[in-house]
This record gives structure tokens, sequence and C-alpha cells, in this order.
């Protein structure tokens, strides 16, 4: 039986006896935590030369020398491939009373190193590490699994000691609104949050495995319908975390895709607050990649636009091969395609009307700037909706 421990290197000597690639991995994971490492050995291998040519390690160029090698020495690791000279260097470090690795022989190292993964939480690293005794591919596998498991947010990772100041708050991408195209990150920093302000167009079904005793804060903006301005949106996020609490801010889309991320991050950032920004599956891209439609293809569209329905539309470029992607537009879509026809672009470009992408429910509704207007009213067309005008709507497999 053995006994984890978590050892701090940082400004401690560590000695490695041996220059291969078995050398070469730890040296690095010695240097990741802050020792000063200096490396033993007759000749070394391309990674531990760059970080001798980095100035992150010191290289003793020549073979070990005996005990004097350890002298005041934390940590020692050998793996020249030697049986003898490794067999010594352990010696030599027990008789020293110095914590040693022999990384050639499982069954009479004092120290071994664990599978390691990490996790960044706004509150410090969760650090995950398993030991299979003599089976290190066994560790890493279980350590891949634990870890594969914290990033689908199946753990919560909130901090349990109360915060002795501000809070934390993380701008996070919810993406269209499907849960699968959340990203790692976001379902981490989810499972950190003692409070989630959420936007109306970003992931749901997340919320509800989420622990019960996360209070979520439903700030949702429908068309012509606020049930909080974004200045008060700001100074709740401020408010929740000047009180201690971690809180993400999920928005549909992209923070920084005309979402006001940066607005929300100033104002925190103003009070101290650390922010973290999270990007997310940008619904201007990713909706119309639901229907089929690319926002550039070679030959058809070099360039593309994402506006808003109540941006200044004459001023963009005219032409069919130049894709536009309007946001938040259904209710000023006949004026917007009146408007882009008014200013060059062709009555016949093809139109694309994506309705509530990546969900179940999602449907598509093709036309022209002619006649758009007219099919969405006909088929009752609702927000939440990407409208996509330019040749690359013919590419949709429903223009077929």
């Amino acid at each position: 039986m053995s006994l984890p421990l978590l050892f701090d290197l940082t400004g401690r000597r560590v000695v490695a006896v041996g220059g291969g690639p078995v050398a070469a991995r730890r040296v690095a994971s010695f240097v990741d935590e802050g020792a000063l490492v200096e490396v033993i050995a007759p000749w070394i291998c391309e990674d531990l030369h760059d970080l001798y040519a980095a100035g992150l390690i010191t290289w003793l160029d020549r073979d070990w020398a005996g005990p004097r090698d350890l002298h005041g020495a934390w940590l020692v690791h050998t793996a020249t491939g030697e049986p003898t000279v490794d067999t010594a260097v352990r010696e030599a470090a027990q008789a020293a009373r110095i914590w040693s690795i022999d990384a050639t022989c499982a069954d009479r190292t004092d120290v071994s190193v664990p599978a390691r993964r990490a996790v960044a939480t706004p509150d410090g690293t969760v650090t995950l590490a398993v030991s299979a005794t003599g089976d290190p591919r066994l560790a890493v596998a279980v350590a891949e699994a634990f870890a594969a498991t914290v990033g689908r947010g199946e753990v919560d990772l909130r901090r349990h000691r109360a915060r002795t100041g501000p809070g934390w708050v993380a701008l996070v991408g919810g993406g269209p609104g499907a849960d699968a195209l959340l990203t790692a990150r976001a379902l981490e920093l989810l499972r950190a949050a003692d409070v989630i302000v959420v936007d109306r167009l970003a992931p749901r079904s997340i919320l509800d495995r989420l622990p019960s005793t996360v209070r979520v804060v439903d700030v949702g903006k429908a068309p012509g319908h606020h049930s909080l301005s974004q200045g008060e949106i700001n100074d709740l996020l401020v408010a929740e975390a000047l009180a201690g609490r971690g809180v993400v801010r999920l928005k549909g889309g992209d923070p920084y895709v005309l979402g006001r991320g940066g607005e929300e991050r100033i104002a925190c950032q103003a009070h101290g607050i650390p922010v973290e920004v999270v990007p997310g599956v940008t619904s201007a891209i990713a909706v119309p990649a639901a229907a089929g439609i690319p926002v550039t293809h070679r030959g058809l569209a070099r360039a593309f636009t994402v506006v808003t329905g109540h941006d200044d539309l004459p001023a963009l470029p005219p032409g069919s091969d130049h894709t536009l992607v309007l946001l938040m537009a259904v209710s000023t879509l006949r004026q917007s395609m009146a408007t882009l026809v008014a200013h060059g672009r062709e009555p016949h470009c093809p139109v694309a009307i994506i309705e509530r992408g990546w969900l179940p429910d999602q449907r598509v509704t093709l036309g022209t700037l002619a006649d758009i207007a007219d099919l969405a009213v006909a088929r009752g067309v609702e927000n939440p909706a990407v409208i996509v005008v330019g040749d690359v709507v013919t590419l949709s497999p429903h223009a077929s």
C-alpha cells in the first residue's frame, strides 16, 4: 500500500539522472511545477534539449558521479536504462533520505507518479490523480475517463468553503440552444457556479441537470419585451459576484457576437471582479450549417457579414457572392429585403430562413429577396431564426 501525497516543488532542487524520452516527460512535469531541475546525462533527447535551450533546466553533460550529485535535492528521478546505475541512484537517495523515483522498476521505486489530469475552475485547479500499481496505461485510461466525466458537467465543482472576497463571473456562450453544442469549458463552469443568469435563447435543458441549490435567474429578452435592461443585468452580475458568489452568464450563441458580452465584462472588471469569457458556437455560422448552408464556399462566396435586422443594410456589399447573415431580423424582414433590393441586390437573390436551428423542431424556409417576406407570413415564421442571403443558400439540401 502507498499513501498519495502532493509535493510542492516550487523553487526546490530536483535531480534527474538520464536523458531519454522517459526522463523528458517527467522533467517537463517537474518544470511545470516550478522545480529547479538538474539533468545529469552524457546526452539528452530533443525534448530535454529544448528545455535546456530555453533555460528551464540545468544540464550536466556527464555520467552519474555518485551520491554527491544528490546534495541539496528534494527529489530524485532516475531513468538511464542501465540497471546498475539506476539501482545505485535509488540506493544513494535512500541512504540520504531523499525521495526517489526509479522509472525503470515499478516494484522498487520509493515514489510513483500517478496519471494526472487537471480541471481548471475559477476557484482553483482540481487535480485528478490515478495510480494503478504496475500498470501506468490503466492509470491513464482511468484518469482520462474521470476527466471526461468532469468535462461533461456531471460533477458538482462548486466551492464548499465561503469566499473571503469577491466571487467570479464567466460569460459563457451556449451556442444555438442545443446542449450538445456546449463546450467542455462551458459545462465545467456551469457545474462550478452558484448563480446562473440565463438568456432566452441559451440552452435550457442543461439547467435541469444542475444541483437544485444552484440559483437560476432568467433575464431573457423577447422581441418588444425585456425583463431586465442591459444596465440592470450588468448590476445583477456585479452584485452577485461582490456577494462572493460564482456567476455564469449563460448566453445563446457567442458572448462577443452581438451578445453584449463586452459591456458585461467591462462592468464587472470595473468593480475588480475576475471575468472569464468562454466562446460559444455562434448562431450566425452554426444555424446556417444546420440547414446545410456554408457561409463561404469556393466559387460562390469568399466573405460574409453578420448584422442585425436593425443595422444599416445599404452600406453592405450588394453582390450575391457576399453572404449576409441577419440575426434578430424576423420582425423587420420585409423592410430589410426591400432595402437590399433597392441598394443593388438582385430580386432573385436566394434567401433562407432557419428557425430554431439545431433543435428537434428546426424548420427551413427558402425563397428570394422578392418573395421571402410573403413566404414567411404564409408559413408563420417566428423567432428565433437566422436569415441567410446569398448564393450559398443554393447549396442547402432543402433547395433540391
